[in-house]
């Protein structure tokens, strides 16, 4: 196998583990979680999970930034940003940054301590953030992965 298939082969190893972990958290545990009898006992819960899923999350991020940052320059594709069609380019660079921003920055020296506060303050809306910010998070990389496959397969926007 070359170099550029085992890339690709990470890149989309680490997207699967990375956004199918954010799925599984945003379809199938915070509806369980909202079923719990309080609103602390699911901000406790969600806090196990986070724990656990954060440490998968960095190394998949990471792993898919240096894979696709490798493609791009293998390639020469860096053509490709200036072009409208390749708009899942940017997106893809645009998910990429949210979540690694979010993972290796915000939540360890911001959110963590916030979030700890928020916590003990007001359970319940902070529950609701973090379902809204998942829903939001995992509806942008769907449409972001959906134009990748699309777009890097041949199908184009017009123009350009």
């Amino acid at each position: 196998m070359n170099e550029f298939a085992f890339a690709r082969v990470l890149h989309v190893l680490g997207v699967v583990l990375w956004i199918g972990g954010v799925a599984m958290v945003t379809v199938v545990l915070f509806p369980i979680m909202a079923k719990m009898k309080s609103a602390t006992e699911r901000t406790e819960f969600f806090g196990h999970i986070e724990n656990r899923f954060a440490p998968q999350a960095r190394w998949t991020t990471l792993i898919v930034g240096l894979s696709g940052f490798y493609m791009v320059y293998v390639l020469d594709a860096w053509n490709r940003f200036t072009d409208p069609r390749f708009w899942w380019m940017h997106a893809m660079v645009a998910v990429w940054l949210i979540f690694t921003l979010m993972l290796f920055i915000g939540e360890p020296l911001v959110f963590r301590r916030q979030k700890a506060k928020m916590s003990q303050r007001d359970p319940a809306r902070t529950f609701a953030l973090a379902q809204r910010m998942h829903r939001i998070l995992l509806s942008l990389s769907l449409v972001t992965i959906a134009g990748a496959v699309a777009g890097s397969h041949g199908w184009m926007l017009r123009g350009g």
